[in-house]
């Protein structure tokens, strides 16, 4: 397991100072594609992704060492061309699964998260989920279990894979002539993300934009057809784990509703966004209909709750870092509280800029948490083995967290959205 979380150590930083650099750019050339409770909410929720992945919260249904012991027919010497069919054969299998879960109603719940920034910028890239509890994308890796690919070829493969899906979430990079006939491209890719009708559900690629043009799914993006970015049944919070259950917990509610058993039992399995006849006209959905006159969500928060909310997120990847740093040495135990500290930090800032007033209870409870347990420990997971004073600097903010919460729940003059800043 540290092996998958090697990667991290160095993508994490990386993806940041990345982030800062578009909005460093965006700055200069005016045209800012960043706001910050966007971007603080896109960022946290890749941190929720890649802590629960830390904690090995997965059911896998089929392992790929399986697969390949069961369906191997060829044998490919280590090689260029090993590598190579390995790397076809994982793009093929994220295009499946990409497909899967755009077209499969339960699925969608695991990447709506992806889809629910309403700005179109690196950061939105992070935007993973948590609610991936099973995983089933061995299964799509079949054809690299045909050839024979090694289960340590596809492991080296998978973070390249996914962290190679990164640079192209961006509006800064137009259209790449020849290129875009054969890799994804930021113009490609700005087209799956938008809600215009022209362009729902195209462009699934993840390195290569072959497999869109070889089973129908492609589409360019069109000069006079600007792309509008989210879902169409917005998620109207900054809160990550609340995005990241929205949609199953309307499929439960519906799946409740309907008096037809057999739409109880197949709506899980319908075309994403589809609802049972009598459910639609007793419990209708709000959902975009006008792509091109929505306003996109914001709250009533000053510069002041901005920078907190800066804070928070600054001081959270701080302490994600050091769990990661020290994965090692914690032990399942010690992990599985840390990492449930991070969950409810995020949960608590992300609710507070919701501006929900609940916010104050679970930042108050995580304070005391995370003071009591340094009192216990007499350190903060052993922080002051590297830093002597590091506990003292964890206890400051805490305190701070508490302090902070009651200030911006009951003293803070909210703002109108008209007052709100870009970052």
């Amino acid at each position: 397991m540290e092996s998958f979380i090697t990667p991290f150590l160095f993508a994490i930083p990386f993806f940041i100072v990345l982030v800062l650099f578009e909005i460093g750019y965006s700055h200069i050339v005016k045209k800012q594609v960043h706001s910050t409770m966007d971007t603080v909410s896109s960022i946290s929720s890749g941190l929720t992704h890649i802590v629960k992945e830390s904690m090995g919260l997965l059911i896998i249904i089929i392992s790929y060492p399986y697969l390949l012991e069961n369906f191997a027919l060829f044998e490919i010497p280590s090689s260029f061309i090993l590598y190579g069919v390995a790397f076809v054969a994982l793009d093929f299998a994220s295009y499946l699964y990409h497909l899967l879960n755009h077209r499969i109603n339960v699925l969608w719940n695991q990447h709506v998260i992806h889809h629910s920034s309403e700005e179109f910028n690196l950061a939105c890239a992070i935007r993973r989920p948590v609610s991936n509890i099973i995983a089933f994308f061995p299964l799509l890796l079949v054809p690299a279990a045909i050839f024979g690919v090694p289960h340590e070829v596809i492991s080296a493969l998978f973070p390249i894979h996914v962290f190679a899906q990164f640079w192209y979430h961006t509006k800064h990079i137009g259209k790449l002539g020849i290129l875009e006939y054969i890799i994804v491209t930021p113009s490609q890719h700005r087209v799956h993300h938008a809600i215009n009708e022209e362009y729902i559900d195209k462009n699934l690629g993840a390195i290569f934009c072959v497999w869109d043009r070889l089973f129908g799914t492609f589409q360019e993006e069109l000069d006079d057809v600007p792309a509008v970015y989210g879902i169409l049944k917005p998620a109207h919070t900054w809160n990550p784990f609340l995005i990241n259950f929205q949609h199953i917990w309307c499929l439960i509610q519906d799946a409740w509703h309907t008096e037809n058993a057999w739409d109880k039992l197949r709506i899980w399995f319908m075309p994403t966004g589809w609802r049972p006849t009598d459910v639609i006209e007793k419990y209708p959905i709000n959902k975009i209909n006008d792509v091109k006159n929505f306003k996109k969500y914001t709250t009533n928060c000053s510069r002041g709750l901005k920078i907190w909310s800066v804070y928070q997120l600054t001081a959270t990847l701080f302490l994600t870092f050091f769990m990661f740093y020290n994965y090692g040495i914690l032990g399942f135990d010690n992990l599985l509280l840390y990492g449930i500290i991070i969950f409810v930090g995020i949960y608590g800032y992300t609710t507070l800029m919701d501006r929900k007033k609940y916010a104050v209870i679970i930042e108050v409870m995580r304070g005391v948490l995370g003071l009591t347990l340094i009192i216990c420990m007499g350190d903060w997971f052993g922080l002051n083995n590297y830093i002597s004073w590091g506990g003292q600097i964890v206890v400051l903010y805490f305190v701070s967290t508490i302090i902070g919460s009651f200030y911006f729940t009951f003293f803070e003059k909210n703002l109108s959205p008209s007052n709100q800043i870009m970052i």
